[in-house]
């Protein structure tokens, strides 16, 4: 079988659905990735993909291909240029089954898919993204749109996954999806629990130990968007410094362009203030991870959180919002500490929580990983999804 894998962009694809190409290509199957240009690091891990696990074996290797993409832009024109680029490949290559994810290659991935006659079509819906944020009235306008397009090409997808059930349940309610459609659900891209390995705590402050002498580090690792909860998290860590001076607020992600980003002269703004520290991009998070002690995410929406579950699977707490996908990987009190959106004193609390009993990380953490080990594992993610899509292990 020949599988096209579509993405918006290589560093991310690389980073969430390694495991997924991997697992295809050990089952023997032709596996095509297609991403916009730009980012040769990134498409030197994804042409690099080799079997994960115990599906490690040999097989045909992972190709790489280009269209264009403008990831965040409402121009038509450049939306219907990616759409053509998309029909002539789909038409040049042939393949039998598309998985297209994140929300421009699934609409007009499974739109020209459609259109050049791809037997099997699966979309994963992996956030709701700026459309959806309808509070004025360009949003509705874009959100009305969005509704219609998704609706059209999701009517020829054999297939939906989606991270949580509220995704699911609202794409019914708004009319995208019909009676008939199949949903499907999976645990977001899983993490790879593995490269993703238990690491130990940072030294931990006494339980006598003064609050101004608290000093906890707090992670946020996220693109710098509004819809990430970064002014929420830059206002709870300037009302907490004021108690606790030592602790540390960080942040790590990479700038965006366009609508609901935050932009860079703002995130200075925060730390000239010394409410956060803003610790750029990278390609490799894990060692941020470790320096802390807990992750943040006070996220308005998410599909399922892949920052938190790669910083479960590390051992780290997390501090989520009671939204959508992060919901479904915090548990209260068990592995995290979970607080309202929209609220940056509730964010606050939260947060004092940890810092007020210190002792609570470490069970947390040891928590958050046998929950990963066990309902997040990526081999087991990608096993499920490639059951869920019929796709058969490749003869010899």
């Amino acid at each position: 079988m020949k599988i096209l894998v579509l993405g918006n962009q290589a560093r991310s694809t690389a980073n969430f659905w390694t495991v997924l190409m991997g697992r295809m290509r050990a089952a023997g199957h032709t596996v095509l990735c297609a991403v916009p240009p730009g980012d040769s690091a990134a498409e030197a891990a994804l042409l690099a993909i080799g079997g994960h696990g115990s599906a490690r074996r040999s097989g045909p290797a992972v190709r790489l291909c280009h269209y264009p993409l403008d990831r965040k832009g409402l121009n038509p024109l450049r939306d219907m240029v990616t759409l053509q680029a998309l029909y002539r490949l789909f038409r040049r290559e042939k393949p039998d089954l598309l998985f297209a994810s994140t929300i421009k290659p699934v609409i007009y991935g499974c739109l020209a898919a459609r259109l050049a006659g791809v037997p099997h079509i699966y979309a994963t819906i992996t956030g709701l993204g700026y459309a959806f944020e309808a509070d004025n009235l360009f949003k509705k306008c874009v959100n009305r749109l969005s509704v219609a397009l998704y609706r059209c090409a999701l009517a020829g997808a054999e297939g939906v996954f989606f991270q949580n059930r509220d995704d699911a349940e609202l794409f019914r309610r708004v009319g995208i999806l019909g009676r008939d459609a199949r949903v499907l659900m999976a645990r977001g891209t899983g993490v790879d629990i593995r490269r993703f390995a238990e690491a130990p705590l940072p030294p931990l402050p006494a339980d006598d130990c003064p609050p101004e002498q608290r000093a906890l580090t707090f992670l946020l690792v996220g693109r710098l968007l509004e819809a990430k909860g970064l002014p929420e998290y830059a206002a709870a860590a300037r009302e907490l410094k004021a108690s606790y001076p030592a602790a540390r607020f960080q942040l790590l992600g990479p700038p965006e362009q366009g609508l609901g980003s935050v932009d860079l002269a703002q995130v200075r703004r925060w730390q000239d203030e010394g409410s956060i520290e803003y610790l750029g991009e990278t390609r490799d998070v894990r060692p941020y991870v470790a320096a802390c002690h807990a992750l943040v995410l006070p996220s308005w929406r998410e599909g399922t959180p892949t920052s938190i579950m790669e910083g479960m699977s590390m051992g780290r707490a997390a501090v989520v919002t009671d939204v959508p996908g992060c919901r479904e990987v915090v548990e209260d009190g068990v592995n995290g500490c979970i607080c309202a959106a929209h609220d940056a004193r509730a964010l606050a609390a939260a947060m004092r929580r940890l810092l007020d009993e210190p002792r609570l990380l470490a069970g947390m953490g040891a928590a958050g990983r046998a929950l990963a080990c066990r309902e997040f594992d990526a081999d087991v993610v990608a096993e499920k999804i490639l059951s869920d899509m019929r796709v058969p292990h490749a003869a010899g």
